[in-house]
């Protein structure tokens, strides 16, 4: 029963419908090995509650006979629909399924409700409770979410700000934590509208666990560019395995950020070179091909071009490569800008790490709005609230100095 609680409250983190809690995983090799310190606490504590409530061991009986079957009569509904969307068997089928074994199972629970009386309302309140703890949950976490993705900087707007931002750009690098994979989160267009500068260089960091025990440090940072270069804004998607250490020294994380960082600049413009290349050779094989049209033979063997004027000291001989030679000078021209450009970024980017990397956290809330139901403000202002205080952070609880920390906190009105 312990095994099992602690794989279901996983699942259910998952699927965020439940708080975060610490999770400790035994093993290695596989991923179902977990420890939850505080559930298995709750199971303590709850266990001796039971057993010093409970008169007898007959009422003991009752809840456990509601219990079992409370769990029989959910797995027939789940295997039915299993059946019915997965596995697509025939209607009939899984209605003579459906009827045979969840009849029988309420046959059964039928007669164990007389005995709510008798001790079984304790486990029956307890479910209750539990199941409005993991629909609150759901529901907080499910339209914070939608708030801020509705909300969250248009590149439009963006774009807009010009690379300044609509303020002055301080050396530095901002790491700005978020839940976001795609998009500008808005908090950080309140960092925009709070502070009177930002730094030269933003990189929004969403953390995400993977099913692996270990992710190895070359393949830990995902990155692409937010807006246009000269923005100089990142989105970075850090992975970390269930077996990583997630509180790393900062020196540590931020070179092995940078790094990948200069990594993926790298290989950006690699691939931008492929791809000119083969557009310039596209383009040199088209003027090649229309340059030997336009040269003519000789009975001599001597080459004319009709592209260049004869000149009589040269004798009529001309170069047949004269449009191709040109074209690889182009080419070459745009080599070296690409080189260029590189260098410049690569050198900003050291000029930007060595001025200091500050970590942006922003916290975002809901709060009900004045016109909306009794019920609703009551959940999100304070259930949501008090469930979202006392769990788990979504973010990786670094080890980050104080003095390079950042705060800001933002309240969506839902």
């Amino acid at each position: 029963m312990t095994t099992a609680i602690f794989s279901i409250i996983k699942q259910a983190t998952a699927l965020g419908c439940f708080p975060r809690l610490k999770i400790i995983h035994t093993s290695r090799k596989f991923m179902g090995q977990i420890y939850i310190p505080v559930m298995n606490w709750f199971l303590l504590v709850s266990c001796l509650a039971f057993v010093t409530t409970f008169g007898s061991i007959n009422e003991i009986g009752n809840a456990y006979g509601i219990a079992e079957l409370g769990v029989m009569m959910m797995t027939t509904i789940l295997v039915t629909i299993i059946m019915l969307l997965i596995w697509q068997v025939n209607i009939i089928v899984v209605l003579c399924f459906l009827t045979l074994f969840l009849g029988l199972e309420l046959f059964f629970f039928s007669s164990v409700l007389g005995s709510v009386a008798d001790g079984s309302w304790v486990l029956l309140v307890f479910a209750a409770v539990l199941y409005l703890v993991m629909y609150i949950w759901n529901y907080g976490t499910k339209l914070k979410y939608e708030t801020e993705v509705k909300q969250k900087l248009s590149m439009d707007l963006m774009m807009d700000l010009g690379c300044n931002l609509g303020t002055v750009r301080a050396p530095g690098i901002g790491l700005l934590y978020n839940e976001l994979v795609r998009g500008v989160p808005a908090i950080f267009g309140h960092f925009l509208t709070t502070m009177p500068a930002i730094h030269s260089m933003i990189i929004f960091v969403c953390i995400k666990w993977v099913p692996v025990p270990v992710v190895p440090q070359n393949e830990r940072f995902l990155f692409r560019r937010v807006c246009p270069k000269n923005y100089h804004m990142f989105r970075c998607i850090a992975r970390y395995g269930y077996k990583d250490v997630r509180k790393e020294n900062p020196q540590t994380f931020e070179q092995l950020l940078i790094e990948s960082l200069e990594k993926f600049i790298r290989r950006e413009a690699q691939e931008r070179s492929l791809e000119s290349d083969e557009n310039g050779n596209t383009d040199s094989e088209e003027e090649v091909a229309s340059s030997s049209s336009r040269v003519l033979v000789g009975p001599n063997g001597s080459i004319y071009s009709l592209g260049v004027p004869l000149l009589a000291e040269c004798g009529g001989v001309s170069n047949p490569n004269f449009g191709s030679s040109t074209s690889f000078d182009g080419s070459l021209d745009g080599t070296m800008d690409g080189r260029r450009s590189l260098d410049n970024e690569l050198s900003f980017i050291h000029m930007a790490k060595e001025c200091g990397v500050v970590y942006l956290l922003g916290h975002g809330d809901i709060r009900a709005r004045k016109e909306s139901f009794f019920v609703k403000k009551l959940v999100i202002n304070y259930f949501y609230a008090f469930l979202r205080k006392n769990c788990r952070r979504g973010i990786a609880t670094l080890s980050i100095p104080h003095t390079r920390l950042m705060q800001v906190a933002m309240q969506y009105m839902v």
